[in-house]
């Protein structure tokens, strides 16, 4: 995979670049302050410049804009932090493997950054979004047979899918906005789409 193509990978959270004395929130980020002495500050810092204690508080950045989580043949599964998946290999109800690829659009509910950031950590992505991702599109892949899932109820498909992921992220502070399913297609029990992320 190419730099290039890492480069393209969003995530929800910025690397802690906000040193001294200010904090520069950019539109279409808020900012999440740890204090030595409180912990995380339920206080969500919006765009703007800010005033924070140096050495004393910490500030993380976190992305609030509509993200794309792509599950293509294209991301790199070393990237674990990197919101994406490789192809999700499901099985349906008439018994065929099937290599999934789509888009899920996803975004932070800004009043819940805070306890996202003390609750979850940084590493959310990895430890609920994608495990969450696999496993409720293998769930609903076993309700279809092979022929309705790749073409006919597709849009149903994709309505099933928005609305069991809303019902598990949205208590977590994320917001589904669309789930869009690109490619559906039979893969063979010796191929493996799902390449490095089986749980």
């Amino acid at each position: 995979m190419s730099d290039s193509l890492d480069k393209m990978m969003y995530s929800f959270v910025v690397e802690d670049v906000l040193k001294g004395l200010f904090i520069y929130v950019p539109p279409g980020y808020v900012a999440c302050v740890y204090d030595l002495g409180r912990g995380v500050l339920k206080k969500v810092l919006t765009p703007g410049l800010h005033l924070k204690i140096p050495f004393w508080q910490k500030a993380k950045l976190f992305n609030t804009q509509t993200l794309e989580y792509s599950i293509s043949k294209r991301f790199n599964p070393e990237h674990a932090q990197a919101l994406g998946d490789t192809p999700i290999t499901a099985q349906t109800v008439d018994g065929k493997r099937i290599s999934i690829e789509g888009t899920v659009l996803l975004r932070l509910d800004i009043n819940q950054v805070p306890t996202i950031w003390q609750n979850v950590g940084e590493d959310f992505v990895s430890k609920i979004v994608r495990p969450t991702i696999r496993s409720r599109m293998r769930m609903i892949a076993s309700r279809y047979n092979n022929q309705d899932i790749s073409s006919t109820h597709r849009d149903k498909v994709e309505v099933e899918t928005k609305n069991e992921l809303e019902r598990i992220f949205y208590p977590r502070g994320i917001f589904v906005e669309n789930v869009l399913l690109s490619d559906i297609k039979h893969v063979s029990n010796g191929d493996d789409e799902d390449n490095g992320t089986k749980e």
